[in-house]
């Protein structure tokens, strides 16, 4: 059984119930009457125990029985009604012009430049940055609750990187658009190819050096004004744990081009306001943070959020999930469309379980059907409407971006372990 939803005669995306369902019914009530019958027979023997020994031991089978018992039982509606989707891509133009498409926020949170080293983070970024999107439309935020120069430092590069980086993605229909990841492959076809990967390598030699050396200082790498004056926010007195507000705008869609002469995504460079005296609530704190900061500049309908180690491997990903959101029928109650996470790395025969996939696609996909699953902290297209208490139109008039008057200045008031991006996603309805 399948259904389809169409907007203007149509369709955008589809799904059907797995083939297991049946089986998967059938399997739960055997089960089930196994487990009745076998807590059937400790209360038995609990009833004619002969003896206080045998009473405490049948009394501890029980009552483990019976919480394994409850456990199976809570896993058991994501086995019932699992489901596959499907989206129609080629449809999506034909209902709404690209010039239409709805702003994208993307958060990128990282918290230490030496457990997650910028490198990755910046691979991260630069997936994202290479979506097959309106470049005017996507704004990066990148989080750096660790409050660290190197970070800046690896993602100025990034910048400068990405002038070259994008168009060469764009030009060539490249689909692994994560530097790190595509020049693990064979690049060999493409003549330009190796001029990049020499330009990605001198880039990750330069960052990892002043990573080595823990700071950044004013040698041969800080070469604009621009630059120097960010840095100097680094005081003696400025520590991971107690800092003020820095926002660093390192790409402007409006200003930046790249080689090719086409606009740049916004890329801006976060770290909010610490304090010993108030708790940062982690993440989530910093999640909040960009929230109020992007509200204020950029102010998209659409918030993607993504952890540091990982990197989009499809550039239609956000078409993908707006064939959800762009369907009148579900627009009203739709709050996310999630992505499951691959891992790479992996054996075939993943022996060792590391790939979790009953947390990424056994319980999302049968959740799905029982109002959606729950959120993973990463790979998750979220309708901002749904963070806020008055309701944000999807096709609003988007004003253009509002910059502090001083970038980098202050303000008063989880590499290569996965990639998102894969055609099946997850609802929250």
């Amino acid at each position: 059984m399948s259904t389809t939803t169409t907007h203007n005669d149509l369709p955008l995306h589809t799904h059907k119930r797995s083939r297991r369902t049946t089986a998967n019914r059938v399997f739960a009530v055997v089960h089930s009457c196994a487990i009745l019958a076998l807590l059937y027979r400790h209360a038995l023997s609990l009833l004619h125990s002969t003896s206080l020994t045998s009473f405490l031991i049948t009394l501890t089978f029980l009552i483990s029985d019976s919480i394994l018992a409850f456990m199976l039982s809570t896993t058991q509606s994501s086995r019932m009604t699992p489901i596959y989707r499907k989206e129609f891509l080629e449809n999506l133009k034909r209902v709404v012009k690209e010039s239409d498409f709805p702003a994208l926020d993307v958060f990128i949170c990282t918290a230490d430049p030496f457990k997650e080293p910028p490198m990755n983070v910046v691979n991260t970024a630069l997936s994202v940055m290479a979506y097959d999107y309106p470049t005017d439309k996507v704004s990066v935020y990148v989080s750096d609750d660790g409050g660290s120069a190197l970070t800046l430092f690896a993602f100025m590069e990034a910048a400068k990187f990405a002038s070259h980086w994008l168009p060469f993605c764009r030009e060539n229909n490249i689909v692994e658009c994560c530097p790190e990841a595509y020049f693990e492959t064979d690049h060999s076809r493409l003549p330009e190819a190796d001029k990049i990967k020499i330009m990605y390598q001198g880039m990750k030699v330069m960052v990892n050096n002043v990573i080595e050396r823990g700071k950044v200082g004013d040698d041969q790498y800080i070469t604009g004004e621009r630059e120097r004056l960010a840095f100097r926010k680094w005081t003696d007195g400025f520590t991971r744990q107690d800092h003020p507000t820095i926002i660093q705008v390192l790409l402007d869609n409006s200003k930046d081009r790249d080689i090719a002469d086409n606009s740049m995504p916004n890329l801006i460079y976060v770290s909010r306001e610490k304090s010993r005296t108030s708790h940062h609530n982690f993440k989530a704190g910093a999640l909040n943070a960009l929230l109020r900061v992007s509200a204020a500049m950029t102010n998209a309908p659409i918030v993607l959020t993504l952890d540091c180690d990982m990197f989009s491997n499809d550039p239609q990903t956000p078409h993908r999930a707006l064939c959800y959101f762009l369907d009148p029928k579900i627009q009203s109650e739709l709050g996310y469309v999630q992505f499951p996470q691959r891992f790479c790395g992996i054996d075939k025969s993943d022996m060792y379980a590391s790939e979790n996939r009953r947390l990424f696609e056994i319980n999302p996909r049968g959740i799905d059907r029982v109002l959606g699953p729950n959120y993973v902290g990463t790979g998750c297209f979220f309708l901002k409407k749904s963070f806020l208490w008055r309701p944000i139109e999807v096709f609003a008039t988007r004003k253009p971006p509002t910059w502090p008057k001083q970038c980098g200045g202050q303000a008063h008031s989880e590499f290569r372990g996965s990639r998102i991006g894969t055609p099946c996603c997850s609802l929250q309805l």
